[in-house]
């Protein structure tokens, strides 16, 4: 089983770039593979191009009226199936508090409809804060995914993250299992190196091999709802993604 969430507490990181992007190389070699946008900005669903009409047509109704997830589903032309998002996924923290069952929500509906499968993986891209939405990604996940921009600030919010995790694991029982994946780097800066050296004495052998160059092609595919494989599939940023792809299943990361 293979449910991937994507996840830092600081914008601006790469976040649902990498979510769709991962997602995308999963399609591009076959896997039939689930995207759900947790963000309430919507980015993942506007990238793809599956426009939530309102929040019937997000998780919220799952919250709502165990609404299954198997309803929600809807294709895209980048082929990965998108579970949308909407603006009023924001009304979640505020009307369903964080109680075991809310934030166990998500897995629960995953493990019973069965998603998640070595052919089916699924990738969810959280909304950058800790509250129901990213809780319910990170219970429901096999692997987290914390992109860090080569930015200092970027790295004390993986430091966050980190002890986030370690409190949660005391709840789940179990290590959260996650890679640490540098995201606009540019090897002619000095400031993308030291940021390098100080990711890697943190987080250690968690930490990606592979690292997302600074690259217009991924900068500018959003902007034209594309993932960068259909906007620039020989850029380096369809390439460093599919290297990433190749990693992780290399690893067992996914299956």
């Amino acid at each position: 089983m293979s449910i991937i969430a994507v996840f830092n507490q600081k914008g601006g990181v790469g976040k649902t770039t990498t979510a769709v992007n991962l997602a995308a190389a999963l399609s591009r070699i076959g896997r039939s593979t689930y995207g759900i946008d947790l963000d309430p900005q919507a980015q993942l669903s506007s990238i793809t191009n599956v426009i939530a009409k309102s929040g019937v047509d997000t998780v919220l109704s799952l919250f709502q009226s165990n609404r299954p997830l198997c309803q929600l589903v809807r294709e895209s032309a980048s082929r990965i199936k998108v579970i949308p998002a909407h603006t009023e996924l924001a009304k979640v923290d505020a009307l369903y508090g964080k109680g075991f069952n809310v934030v166990n929500k998500l897995n629960s509906a995953l493990q019973t409809e069965r998603f998640g499968g070595r052919d089916n993986p699924v990738v969810i891209d959280c909304n950058p804060m800790v509250g129901v939405l990213s809780l319910n990604a990170i219970f429901s996940c096999t692997g987290l995914i914390v992109p860090i921009s080569a930015d200092h600030l970027s790295t004390k919010g993986a430091l966050q993250i980190e002890k986030t995790l370690t409190a949660l694991e005391q709840v789940l029982k179990r290590r959260v299992n996650r890679r640490y994946l540098l995201t606009r780097f540019d090897g002619r800066r000095r400031m993308a190196w030291d940021v390098l050296k100080l990711v890697e004495e943190h987080f250690g052998a968690d930490v990606c091999r592979t690292r997302i160059s600074e690259n217009v092609s991924l900068a500018e595919s959003p902007a034209m709802n594309k993932t960068v494989f259909e906007h620039a599939p020989d850029s380096r940023g369809a390439h460093d993604y599919d290297d990433l792809l190749k990693e992780l299943l290399a690893d067992g990361f996914i299956e």
